[in-house]
């Protein structure tokens, strides 16, 4: 699979990083390759995930973001294999990516209307090749994944967000960025409402297999309830003792055993749920076993999130790889 545990990457050396929360050599090397323009190399990390949609989703998601603004040397090697759906699949999330770097302001008091017609049609464009993917794979939930980001941001009637969450999860319910995506659409930020959004994330998390990272969804969904409005957010008291217990309950579900491909994420979810309210010595557990990765979700809640990450891990003393 690639993925190995947060010790091994520890015994090579691994340093702390934010934006790559995962435990997978493979995707590193593959990751620096791409932002150093060897695209090929990328080719056969995302085809060894064909039939493991926690690793291709997450694979496919930061080989994307490694190569935005460049998409089109991803055209090119389509060129050469036009049947790949790893290429059309890297292709379409890469325009999505590209397109959120557009996205403006919607609280700024005059939004010109070309940059929203830009970010609108590079959003758009990411259709096709998505649904590309999804026509050679036809069970790969990993494309619908990624088209219920295009129609976030695209702010489709709420018919259509739900009929995208519906391919991704009747292809794989569990599958941990697709329950992101769904938790983001129905958050109050996005026009959904906080008792819908934590209700789902009490069931999926209610519903997760043993060692399923699913239960994160509870504190991840705490934080969106708590942002709502305010950006960025202070550290302190500001989950409710309700919102608190129910986050610890969810923990209490869930400690990573073997082997996933978000498990530092959930991990990351956890920990900045504790330190936000002072419980240092469930963070600090939760902190140490991310191997010295940080997310961007959810230290993004309280600002920078490299800072926000190694702040957070120098005031508990989290030992970081050297």
């Amino acid at each position: 699979m690639g993925v190995i545990e947060v010790d091994k990457l520890r015994a090579r050396g691994a340093r702390m990083i934010v934006d790559r929360p995962w435990a997978d050599v493979m995707l590193d090397d593959a990751v620096t390759a791409v932002r150093h323009g060897s695209f090929a190399a990328a080719v056969p990390v995302l085809a060894a995930t064909r039939g493991d949609p926690e690793l291709r989703a997450l694979r496919v998601e930061a080989l994307s973001r490694a190569a935005m603004g460049a998409s089109t040397a991803i055209e090119r090697l389509i060129q050469q294999d036009r049947s790949n759906p790893d290429l059309w699949l890297w292709l379409g999330r890469t325009l999505v990516e590209q397109a959120w770097q557009l996205k403006p302001d919607v609280r700024a008091r005059a939004v010109q209307a070309h940059r929203l017609q830009s970010f609108q049609q590079a959003m758009d464009s990411a259709r096709r090749p998505l649904l590309t993917a999804a026509s050679l794979i036809p069970a790969d939930p990993v494309p619908w994944e990624a088209m219920m980001w295009v129609a976030l941001g695209l702010d489709r009637p709420r018919s259509d967000k739900d009929s995208v969450w519906f391919e991704a999860a009747r292809r794989y319910p569990t599958l941990f960025p697709a329950n992101v995506a769904r938790l983001t659409t129905l958050s109050p930020a996005w026009g959904g409402t906080a008792q819908e959004m934590l209700e789902f994330a009490r069931t999926q998390a209610a519903r997760a297999p043993e060692s399923d990272p699913l239960p994160a969804l509870v504190p991840l969904a705490h934080f969106e309830n708590a942002a709502a409005g305010r950006s960025p957010m202070s550290r302190g008291a500001w989950f409710p003792e309700e919102a608190l217990r129910e986050i610890v309950a969810a923990a209490g579900r869930w400690w990573q055993r073997g082997r996933h491909p978000r498990g530092i994420e959930a991990h990351n979810i956890f920990g900045a749920a504790f330190y936000t309210a002072d419980l240092r010595r469930p963070a600090r557990g939760h902190l140490a076993r991310t191997g010295g990765r940080g997310s961007r979700l959810p230290w993004s809640h309280l600002g920078d999130p490299a800072h926000q990450y190694q702040r957070a891990c120098a005031r508990l003393n989290v030992p970081v790889p050297a």
